[in-house]
């Protein structure tokens, strides 16, 4: 739902008109294990208590008090990264407004310090591809009934983003902000996972998929010609 998608003559043709890859994003589908590793549950503990950090736990409520926070962490993490243009005040304000009314607080981790500031988040959603197909996008007469139920009884959810502040990554967290959102889809039941597009530099990021069962399966590239 919030990718592109394009039919497989569009690269022919870009190549065709002499332009030449500059950078791919790659996406990967994730099957949910049976089982969080023990291990993983001790690694998690031993983090939070060796780095004085706690994962926010409660209501929508108060995971929406610390949505402002959870952009910051974002513009901080990524403003580095290829195409990256900070979010303002404004799309911050629009996206909570778009996204947080949506959030199932199962696929939401966020990890505070101890003057509770947000160092590092990660954001899922139930994924809305398929009912969104059988709907062809129409919330009227019925589609929102699907969307609710989609909402409430997902089989597949979106990874929307993971972000830690610099001077907290190295440490563990990526994998603490996933052990948390995986077991949670274990206990819900959910088939597989899905990752938004990611640079297909970032090897810290998919050293992790190398720990599910999973397989790279979509495919984005931003062209370049020299004029």
């Amino acid at each position: 739902m919030a990718t592109y998608y394009n039919h497989p003559y569009y690269p022919v043709h870009m190549e065709k008109l002499g332009y030449r890859k500059d950078i791919d994003w790659v996406e990967f589908e994730i099957m949910t294990p049976r089982e969080v590793p023990e291990r993983a549950l001790r690694v998690q503990e031993m983090v939070l208590k060796r780095s004085k950090l706690r994962v926010v736990q409660g209501t929508k409520r108060q995971y929406l008090a610390h949505a402002r926070g959870l952009f910051e962490v974002v513009n901080e993490a990524y403003k580095d990264l290829y195409g990256v243009v900070e979010l303002t005040d404004e799309q911050v304000e629009a996206y909570v407004k778009q996204y947080f009314g949506f959030i199932n607080t199962d696929y939401v981790k966020i990890i505070v310090d101890e003057n509770d500031k947000v160092v590092a988040c990660g954001l899922a959603m139930p994924s809305l591809s398929r009912v969104l197909r059988k709907t062809r996008g129409r919330l009227l007469p019925f589609g929102f009934i699907r969307l609710l139920h989609a909402l409430k009884h997902p089989k597949q959810i979106d990874f929307l983003l993971v972000a830690v502040l610099p001077e907290y990554q190295a440490r563990g967290l990526t994998a603490l902000l996933m052990t948390g959102i995986t077991t949670n889809a274990i206990r819900n039941k959910i088939r597989s996972a899905e990752t938004n597009p990611e640079m297909e530099t970032n090897t810290q990021v998919q050293a992790i998929w190398k720990h599910y069962e999973a397989r790279q399966h979509k495919r984005r590239r931003c062209y370049l010609k020299d004029l």
